[in-house]
């Protein structure tokens, strides 16, 4: 029990840069607190003392803010980051090393008793601010869930959910896009990764130009090939900008960034 309690600490000092001791994480976090009593909670549950383990999650709820069915089954690690607010259904599985912030539901969809009605949690996933998630399917390893999204379908190992109703982005994609943009001078992240318009346009004006950069940089090979098999006559007019590049700067001005 000792080992698993210091375990939580050390979680928390290691994801929580306002933390500064072990002795404030025992005293003044609530969401160490409240995982420390669903596991009484839980254990009681378990155990055929379906009240016992409903009474002690309502004082744990009076406690801590946090409403934490004695029925869910939370894994090693897990980290309650302020988490006023925080509600986790019946059936939920939270994975190892989660960390889940304020305002966050875990919830069901369904009505009937004894159904897988609420989400798995894999390992390592973070769950933002305000986000809903509902249903009894799973979000995989290391995904992440933004702020304020309404998750209602299931989340790939790795990927991101965002916006209502959540749509996925791929990790690899976004990260493609993103060195794309840094090479260019302008980071896409920069902006907000939503159904946002502006942000969209943003993204695409980014794939554009990479895919034009690459289109010109195949039509200097072919007028250099053509130039290297003619008779010492130079086909480049002298005029030709071989500098030209995408104004990133310009644009995130104009963006008021």
């Amino acid at each position: 029990m000792f080992k698993r309690i210091k375990s939580d600490v050390r979680c928390i000092l290691e994801r929580d840069p306002a933390a500064r001791s072990t002795w404030e994480v025992l005293t003044c976090y609530p969401g160490l607190h409240a995982v420390l009593m669903h596991r009484l909670a839980h254990a009681c549950w378990t155990s055929g003392l379906k009240w016992l383990g409903r009474f002690i999650s309502h004082v744990s709820r009076f406690l801590t803010g946090i409403e934490i069915h004695p029925g869910a089954v939370i894994g090693e690690r897990v980290f309650f980051d302020h988490a006023m607010g925080v509600v986790v259904g019946e059936t939920a599985v939270i994975g190892d090393d989660c960390t889940i912030y304020q305002g966050v539901t875990l919830g069901g969809t369904s009505l009937y008793k004894g159904a897988k009605r609420h989400p798995t949690l894999g390992r390592s996933v973070v769950v933002g601010a305000g986000a809903q998630v509902l249903g009894g399917f799973e979000v995989g390893d290391g995904a992440k869930v933004g702020s304020n999204a309404v998750v209602t379908k299931p989340v790939p190992a790795g990927a991101t959910a965002l916006g209502n109703p959540a749509r996925i982005i791929q990790g690899d994609s976004d990260a493609k896009r993103e060195a794309l943009a840094s090479k260019m001078g302008f980071s896409a992240y920069g902006v907000t990764q939503s159904d946002d318009p502006l942000s969209q346009a943003m993204r695409g004006l980014i794939d554009n130009a990479a895919g034009h950069e690459h289109q010109i940089a195949m039509l200097w090979k072919a007028i250099e090939q053509l130039q290297s098999g003619n008779t010492g006559k130079d086909c480049v007019p002298e005029d030709a900008a071989r500098d030209e590049h995408f104004e990133a700067d310009k644009l995130s001005n104009l963006v008021g960034k």
